[in-house]
Parts: structure tokens; C-alpha cells; sequence
């Protein structure tokens, strides 16, 4: 007989197992295989993604599933620490910015081998294998399409008279209904979060001039120019009230939680698609979704497909095989799919799709109209980022605030930005 230990009882494992083995009531340990999975997310992510390893767990007697889950700003650091002491997880959340960078440097094992085998892609859209594969090789699988979203309070701005053209908006718009909208609040909510520090907003706008925010070969595609006037429009629409204050915006800390969405203090958030499930499990009234706003009536281009998040497996794994197995349940099994939603986005199998669209909830009905909306207005999917592409977005965030409080103009700040990501980039190469 296998022991089974699923996640909670892997928790209480340690002494209660050993006990048990020593009466002999139980198998050899060494016969079990554990693997350790790691992810950022919310609790609700968490909820979903702990239901379907213990679905798994409970079919596969002999494995156990310990899991980890850790908001954003504080997983990349902690993975960065324990892949760099030899321990990473097995299977560990990856993100666009950073999958290029943890292959390069031979942290993530290649998957080519079990594709159709073990692992089954035959109904994956194309676009989201590309975006998991680095190089020629094959190094994360999608969890999900997504896309660059302003998730808003629909109450809030009924109650206010304000009325947006979901995709069609404008940064035009953002101002003088931002305005007309905090003169409704009297000032307590601002209809908008400040956006200057957000890169995929960033790269949105650069992409609706035809330009971007890399090139392939890994240097960036926009000039201090560039990014003198983006922090020149976000420093207008905070002259005009659109936007929260500095000081409110700097409690965000990348969690849901601390967003302005979520205390109250603006009427929407700059997120991706998928996020709309999440937050309307903490805000009490209902939330629409929209796309970025658009430099000029008619603009296109700015959004495209991305993966929300990709499973890649540890080159240092010592149960790979079972490792892709369970993704592969994770990726196309209608019950894990069930299970899951739309939380991580739109699922990157057609398969998938068809089994769980026709039962989603409302809101998540709205995440997958959004991505087909999306096809009159999205542009290709950019190259993978360089390496420290995760770096020089916390960076963005960090001169956003600098220029918000005060501590530098837009003028000043478009070339010091653009010297750091330049000198960034180079120790990275």
C-alpha cells in the first residue's frame, strides 16, 4: 500500500509519519515522491490552484504536493534566493519578464522531450507555445491568455455620471472625466490609480506609436525622450485630479489588497484580464473591464495576447517526469480547468475553453469576451525581454514615485530612466 499525503497533510507530516513507519503500519518513505510548487498570487489563486493539487494528489497515491504562494514583489526574490542556493522548487510560476532570463542561465529544464507524451499541447493556441518557448526550446507552458486591462468600479462611476467606452477610451478621457469625477467625490476617490509606474501601461503607449519597450536583441526600443513624456502626461492628469495621490499610490505594494481599487480610493485599477476574478472577490460592487486607454481615438496596437503565467519545471528536479505529468493535469484536465477558471486567464487550450465557458460566472464570462474583443485593436506579441527585464520594471516604479513626489521633474527623469536601463541591461549581457 502507497501513503498518500496530499497538501494539508504533508504540512502535518514530519512526526505523525515517522511514528506511523516505526509501528510498521506503513510503506518505505523513499517509495513517495514529493514535489514542492511555487507561485505569487492571491489567496483566491491559492484556493484554486491547492483544489487541483489535491484532485491530483488524491489520484496519484504516493505523491505529495507541497505549495507555496507569495505576493509579487516578494516571490521574485525569495525564488532568486533559493535557485541560486541550488533549491528551487520543481515547478515554479514564471512570468514573461523573467522566463528568458531563468532559461538562459540553465535554472529551467527544456520540455520539447514530453510534448506528446506526457505532456499534450495538440490544443494550445500557437501564440501561447511561442511565448513559452526561449531560443528554440520549449520552457514553460501557459496557464493562461491575458491581456493589459483597466479593471473598473461600474457602481462608482454610474454613481458619478461617468460613462467610458470600454475600448475606446482615451488618455483625453482620463483627464477630463478623472477630473469631472473627483469633483463628484469631492475629492475622496480618484478615478484612476497613477499609472507612470506600471510597465506594461508603459509599454502599451510606446507600442501605440509603433515603437516598444525591447528589441529582439534585447536593447531597449524607446529613447529618454520617450520617457520624459510619459512621466510629463502622468504628471498632467495629477495636476487635474484624474489620478490618486502619491501618497496613496505609494501603499500599493503590488498586492490586491493594497491596491486603490481595492481601499476604495480610486474607481479602477491598470491590471491584466485575468485579474478581474480576483478582484471581485474584494470589491462588493460589480466590476467592468476596459481596455488601456488609447493616445488617440482609433489608436490600435498597444495590447496583444500575452500568457498571464507559465508552469516551468527546475533543471535541478528530481522527479521531473512527474512534475510535467501534473502540469499536465493542471493544463488539460476539464476538472482541473473547472477548478481553475479563468483566474490565471483565458485557458491556452481550445480544448479547455470549450469545457468550461458555457458554466463560467458573469464575471468571468467578461475576462473571456475582453480577449476576443481584443482582435480589432491588438498587435503582435513583442520578443521575449532580456535579462534584468524584471529589474528595470521595478525600476520604472521606483522613478515614478520619485517624479510624483516631487524628487525629480519628468525632464530629469526621462534620461536618468533611460542611463539605468541602459547600464542595467549591459551587467546583464
Amino acid at each position: 500500500m502507497a501513503l498518500v499525503a496530499n497538501r494539508r497533510q504533508f504540512l502535518m507530516a514530519g512526526s505523525a509519519l515517522a511514528a506511523a513507519t516505526g509501528l510498521g503500519a506503513l510503506p518505505a518513505f523513499a517509495q513517495d515522491t514529493r514535489l514542492r510548487l511555487i507561485f505569487w498570487g492571491s489567496q483566491a489563486r491559492a484556493d484554486r490552484t491547492y483544489g487541483v493539487s489535491d484532485l491530483y494528489t488524491g489520484e496519484h497515491p504516493g505523491l505529495a504536493i507541497e505549495g507555496e504562494f507569495l505576493g509579487w514583489a516578494d516571490y521574485w526574490p525569495k525564488l532568486a534566493t533559493q535557485t541560486a542556493g541550488g533549491n528551487a522548487p520543481d515547478i515554479m510560476q514564471m512570468d514573461y519578464r523573467y522566463i528568458g532570463e531563468y532559461a538562459r542561465r540553465g535554472t529551467l529544464a527544456p520540455l520539447d522531450q514530453y510534448v506528446g507524451a506526457a505532456l499534450d499541447t495538440s490544443s494550445f493556441d500557437q501564440d501561447q507555445l511561442h511565448n513559452g518557448t526561449i531560443d528554440g526550446k520549449l520552457m514553460g507552458i501557459s496557464l493562461g491568455v491575458a491581456a493589459g486591462a483597466a479593471v473598473y468600479n461600474s457602481k462608482a462611476l454610474a454613481d458619478a455620471g461617468i460613462e467610458l467606452d470600454p475600448m475606446g477610451w482615451t488618455y483625453e478621457d482620463l483627464k477630463a472625466k478623472g477630473a469631472a469625477f473627483a469633483q463628484s467625490t469631492g475629492g475622496a476617490v480618484a478615478l484612476a490609480p497613477d499609472g507612470s509606474g506600471v510597465e506594461l501601461l508603459f509599454e502599451n503607449w510606446l507600442r501605440q506609436q509603433g515603437k516598444a519597450l525591447y528589441t529582439a536583441e534585447g536593447q531597449p526600443a524607446f529613447t529618454a525622450e520617450d520617457v520624459t513624456a510619459w512621466f510629463a502626461l502622468w504628471a498632467d492628469l495629477r495636476d487635474a485630479g484624474a489620478i490618486v495621490s502619491p501618497d496613496e499610490q505609494a501603499i500599493d505594494t503590488g498586492k490586491l489588497e493594497t491596491s486603490p481599487l481595492v481601499r476604495g480610493k480610486a474607481a479602477m485599477n491598470f491590471t491584466t484580464s485575468n485579474q478581474l476574478v480576483a478582484y471581485q472577490t474584494l470589491v462588493p460592487d460589480a466590476l467592468g473591464i476596459a481596455a488601456y486607454p488609447a493616445t488617440k481615438p482609433g489608436s490600435t496596437g498597444g495590447h496583444y495576447r500575452n500568457s498571464s503565467q507559465y508552469f516551468a519545471i527546475s533543471a535541478g528536479s528530481a522527479a521531473p517526469e512527474q512534475a510535467v505529468e501534473f502540469i499536465n493535469f493542471f493544463v488539460n484536465s476539464p476538472a482541473a480547468a473547472a477548478l481553475l477558471g479563468v483566474e490565471r486567464g483565458v485557458p491556452a487550450s481550445s480544448a479547455m475553453r470549450a469545457a468550461i465557458t458555457p458554466d463560467l460566472d458573469e464575471r468571468s464570462q467578461q475576462a473571456v469576451r475582453y480577449i476576443d474583443d481584443l482582435g480589432a485593436i491588438a498587435g503582435p506579441v513583442p520578443p521575449t525581454p532580456p535579462a534584468a527585464a524584471g529589474e528595470i520594471e521595478v525600476a520604472l516604479k521606483t522613478k515614478s514615485q520619485e517624479v510624483a513626489f516631487g524628487a525629480q521633474s519628468p525632464q530629469d527623469a526621462g534620461p536618468a530612466f533611460f542611463d539605468e536601463v541602459v547600464a542595467t541591461l549591459g551587467r546583464a549581457a
